[in-house]
């Protein structure tokens, strides 16, 4: 099963942009350490973020999590392949210089992928070589849901916050890592945000409706998702240390009262829920 982990967890996409310097990075990753964050989450496809971890972290490997996700971008070789999936963790090893990965998640596979290609099961090979602590799979939707019935992983990662409560209505039995659980703050924009990513989340919020309850808007989301049934820790991903402390100090306040909580899914559940965003 996973590995004890720290409430709120980093998400390392923005440290594998070039354009973000190592001093910068450092300092995030510092930053991190000290408010007692253990669990780091990155990605094949996150850029320098492997590599960039695996420097910092050396020396400071104990109680520290490690996540990573595998199954395309290895060169030569076909995506969600068995042998896309050991050479995957391979080189995953040597940037996070690790002997052995806490996380490692097939990376929202199609659910076709999972039944019928071997890539589960060069996954769970790799724990039995002590290569993987946990397999675990990232995604939603119908391929989350096979993920949690098949018993082949020990954790999941999936999108669960204000606006994508799908996984909080399954049974899905699991630890999960609660992914996107700011919903990419919609309530930044006074305006439909065209083009960008919060986009959909933004319809969401919109037809939602929610009251804040008397809370700034980024602390009642984390604060939700960070201690939603089965959650064991919220991702967030940011480039800057005072927003992180914000929401780590945020995520200390702890659960949110049950009768907010009630009313969030509540009108959730009124509003017909939608998918879980991939």
């Amino acid at each position: 099963m996973i590995p004890d982990v720290s409430r709120l967890g980093l998400g390392t996409g923005s440290l594998g942009d070039p354009a973000q310097s190592d001093t910068d990075v450092d300092r995030l990753l510092g930053a991190a350490l000290d408010l007692g964050i253990t669990l780091f989450d990155t990605a094949r496809s996150y850029g320098l973020s492997e590599e960039r971890l695996g420097r910092f972290l050396r020396g400071r490997r104990d109680g520290v999590v490690l996540s990573t996700k595998v199954g395309y971008g290895v060169d030569g070789v076909p995506d969600w392949t068995p042998e896309c999936i050991r050479k995957g963790i391979d080189r995953a090893l040597g940037l996070l210089q690790t002997g052995v990965i806490d996380l490692v998640h097939l990376h929202s596979c199609p659910l076709d992928t999972l039944e019928h290609s071997g890539v589960v099961e060069a996954l769970t090979a790799a724990v039995e070589q002590g290569k993987v602590r946990v397999a675990a799979y990232s995604g939603d939707g119908p391929p989350l849901r096979w993920a949690a019935r098949s018993g082949a992983f020990g954790s999941l990662q999936c999108s669960v916050n204000l606006c994508d409560q799908e996984a909080l209505e399954t049974d899905l039995s699991r630890p999960l890592l609660a992914k996107r659980p700011l919903a990419n703050a919609p309530w930044r924009f006074a305006g439909r945000p065209v083009g960008d990513e919060a986009e959909p989340y933004w319809e969401r919020f919109q037809t939602l409706s929610l009251p804040s309850f008397g809370l700034p808007w980024d602390e009642l989301a984390i604060r939700f998702s960070a201690y939603a049934p089965g959650v064991s820790s919220a991702l967030v991903g940011t480039r800057s240390v005072s927003n992180l402390r914000r929401t780590a100090e945020a995520v200390e306040r702890g659960p949110l009262p049950k009768d907010i909580v009630d009313a969030i899914r509540a009108r959730y559940r009124e509003c017909g829920g939608w998918p879980g965003r991939i």
